[in-house]
């Protein structure tokens, strides 16, 4: 169901730009793309965890079939993939820092011999293995060494707001936790691809990906090229979640290196094991929390300390740490914290963007702490969180103002309401008190365990502070065709979340013509200006206020004869402060608001979970096309239940434990009821029509609330995700 909103036409739903032909399986993806006289690619890799080369005996190899390795980096180019920092190479030089590393790549015309040639190229190898770092605590204490710099640290950043060390000290009483989560799979359903070649004399790039020039940076970067001369076409993609934001970078720089030797085209697409093996995975995290409480019980100040596993290589551990520390407060003001955080460095695959992008793991850690709290202090959690809600005019942990009307305390009297949590709490306690006073933990009854728990949060829209100004400089052009038609000229791209449509429409709502009539389909860096990354919860956000300003420029020049271009710069907003140096101002433009309840009923014998209800409310400035934000809340709350209660990923000895579908289980539509959403209409003076971000919160708060619902039923605190069933027996038999 939907809480109504102000009707707006931009709101209301149209049919998907792209769904008949998706619908009608029509849509060709890269696999589906011929590409005549193509060569195939596979990467040869490291087999061990950390080590060092001692000897490549490359195998002799049949006509046809070419070894690319670092040795083929031309003059000028540079043997990295970059991204924020240069430290991931393209090919390994001689060190490995984890299981599958590339080594080499290695192409030829037949994928079977390819496949065998591989493994020969695999085994030829020497290696002198060294001791590896696994994890968060591994990394700090640089067991075998350090793997990056003196003390595995990629970045370790402070941010202090007031006076934290004296409000602690002068605390009546302090009161600690600790909460952990761990990797988590993108599972696209389309796997990493692409297909490299040469055309019109530059290297030229088909893939799927989220960030088109991305790609060309990193291409352009290992080759020695302007950017110019690489070309980066982005095919229709199967879904990204943050999986093809970076990590299509690393494999197309080893297909464009080849592109040295062999002028193509050369096709690289990883099956769905080696992509669950190799590619990266959302930051696993450590988040300590420490409350001073004055007299009356009333938090006085915060002390939190978080770290995250970067994996072997930095990618973008820096900005999703950022965004991890500044959820750590969720939505609350306190007078006095200090907040540091830390990414690591440990020799799994490295970790980088994911769905909500830090925010889920400080999300998860704070509202589980507040709980916590409550218990200690003898209050109920509810009213503990509704005494520290920030407002508007509230100052963040950065110092910067919270400048937009919060509607949460509305949001959340609907959800208390539509979910009747209140009399559900109650009732679960009551049950919980009945079966202490009959003798019983609950473990040794057959009757399920039941338990609600509820999650407040916000997710920021667009990069951390000054990024969108500074760093990505976003631009968007709108050209009227020969035909009359205005041809959106944009970066960012489908990757199921909706924009073909949702940028149509904006344009059309602003030009006064059907949306049908606006062109969209050019994805070629050539061709289009550098709007940013598909990424941040900012395409509608940000680039869609562009197209929207931009159309107005437009909208008086429709009747001029022939074809022509407006353009739309990036501009941030005037009474936004930012200084990147000392992390503090403004952190965001803008927030999208959410409030998650979830009901459970919890196996007493098998410890398994079944999710009764799901009842959100958001906060998304004004839905662009109702339907389509549907879909995303649905399909977050649904990934973000696999992130909460199933999806377990493990690497005891340095390779992943679950490397096939099989071995790694995702929800399914069959595994959750229907989930119960509302919008709060709260246009943004800075978003097209209104709209803030929305792909990304929609994930953010179901983990806190699923860990809290499955706390009360089983009587025992909730610390770490995935709460599995075996999670769960720990806990009830632990003494």
């Amino acid at each position: 169901m939907s809480h109504p909103v102000e009707q707006h036409p931009v709101t209301k739903t149209v049919e998907r730009v792209d769904a008949r032909e998706k619908a009608r399986g029509e849509t060709r993806y890269l696999a589906d793309i011929p590409f005549p006289g193509r060569l195939f690619a596979r990467v040869v890799r490291a087999r061990i965890v950390r080590g060092e080369v001692v000897a490549r005996n490359t195998p002799s190899l049949p006509e046809g079939y070419i070894l690319v390795t670092a040795d083929d980096i031309p003059a000028g180019g540079k043997n990295c993939v970059r991204m924020i920092e240069d430290d991931w190479p393209v090919f390994s030089e001689g060190t490995v820092r984890y299981y599958g590393e590339p080594l080499a790549l290695l192409v030829g015309p037949d994928r079977a011999t390819l496949a065998h040639l591989t493994e020969q190229c695999e085994r030829a190898v020497e290696f002198r293995q060294q001791e590896a770092a696994l994890t968060i605590e591994d990394a700090l204490l640089c067991r075998g060494g350090a793997i990056h710099g003196t003390d595995n640290v990629y970045c370790d950043y402070q941010v202090v707001k007031g006076d934290p060390d004296g409000a602690m000290a002068g605390a009546a009483r302090t009161i600690e936790g600790e909460y952990r989560t761990g990797f988590q799979e993108h599972v696209y359903i389309e796997p990493q691809s692409l297909v490299g070649t040469r055309e019109e004399g530059r290297v030229t790039i088909y893939i799927s990906t989220q960030c088109p020039f991305y790609v060309r940076k990193a291409v352009a970067t290992a080759l020695g090229l302007p950017q110019e001369e690489v070309v980066i076409i982005q095919t229709p993609t199967g879904g990204g979640f943050g999986g093809k934001e970076h990590y299509p970078d690393v494999l197309a720089t080893t297909v464009a290196v080849a592109l040295t030797r062999i002028d193509g085209p050369i096709e690289l697409i990883l099956d769905r094991m080696e992509d669950l093996e190799v590619t990266s995975k959302r930051h696993p995290s450590r988040v300590r929390y420490k409350a001073g409480l004055d007299e009356a019980g009333r938090i006085s100040a915060f002390d939190v300390d978080i770290a995250f596993d970067g994996g072997a290589y930095e990618s973008s551990s820096r900005v999703v740490l950022q965004r991890g520390m500044f959820s750590s407060n969720s939505v609350y003001e306190f007078p006095h914290v200090r907040v540091r955080g830390r990414a690591v460095a440990t020799n799994s695959a490295p970790s980088d963007a994911f769905r909500g992008f830090g925010a889920p793991q400080g999300l998860f850690a704070a509202e589980m702490f507040l709980s916590r709290l409550a218990r200690e202090i003898g209050v109920d959690d509810l009213d503990l969180r509704k005494d520290y809600l920030l407002q508007q005019g509230s100052t963040t942990m950065t110092g910067g103002r919270i400048h937009e009307e919060v509607k949460l305390p509305e949001m959340l009297e609907h959800v208390l309401r539509v979910s009747d949590y209140r009399r559900k709490r109650e009732a679960y306690a009551a049950a919980a008190r009945d079966n202490g006073a009959n003798g019983t933990d609950g473990a040794a009854s057959a009757k399920p365990l039941g338990g609600i728990g509820l999650a407040l949060f916000k997710h920021g829209s667009a990069f951390t502070g000054s990024g969108e100004q500074e760093i990505i400089k976003a631009r968007v052009r709108i050209r009227k065709r020969a035909d009359g038609r205005p041809e959106l000229l944009v970066s960012n791209v489908e990757i199921g979340q909706g924009v073909l449509t949702t940028f149509c429409k904006i344009v059309a709502q602003v030009l006064e013509i059907p949306y049908t009539d606006v062109v969209y389909d050019d994805h070629n860096t050539s061709h289009v200006p550098d709007s940013g990354p598909t990424c941040a919860s900012r395409s509608v956000a940000v680039v869609g206020y562009l197209l929207q300003e931009a159309a107005k420029k437009l909208k008086g020049r429709l009747h001029e004869p022939g074809e022509f271009e407006v353009e739309q710069v990036y501009k941030h907003p005037e009474h936004l402060r930012w200084d990147a140096g000392t992390l503090s101002g403004d952190a965001y433009p803008s927030y999208s608001w959410g409030v998650n309840c979830i009901e459970v009923a919890v196996d007493p014998l098998t410890w398994e979970v079944d999710v009764r209800g799901v009842w959100t409310a958001y906060e998304l400035g004004r839905a662009i096309d109702e339907e389509i934000v549907r879909g995303q809340i649905i399909g977050g709350a649904i990934q973000a239940l696999g992130y909460a209660g199933l999806e377990k990923m493990e690497n005891p000895e340095g390779r992943f434990l679950q490397r096939t579908m099989a071995d790694y289980c995702i929800p399914t539509s069959l595994d959750y009821p229907g989930v119960d959403y509302a919008l709060f209409d709260n246009p943004y003076p800075w978003g097209p029509f209104g709209a803030k971000g929305g792909g990304e919160v929609v994930f953010d708060g179901i983990g806190p609330a699923y860990a809290a619902a499955v706390q009360q039923a089983i009587g025992r605190e909730v610390t770490r995700l995935p709460v599995t069933p075996e999670y769960i027996s720990e806990l009830v038999h632990e003494k």
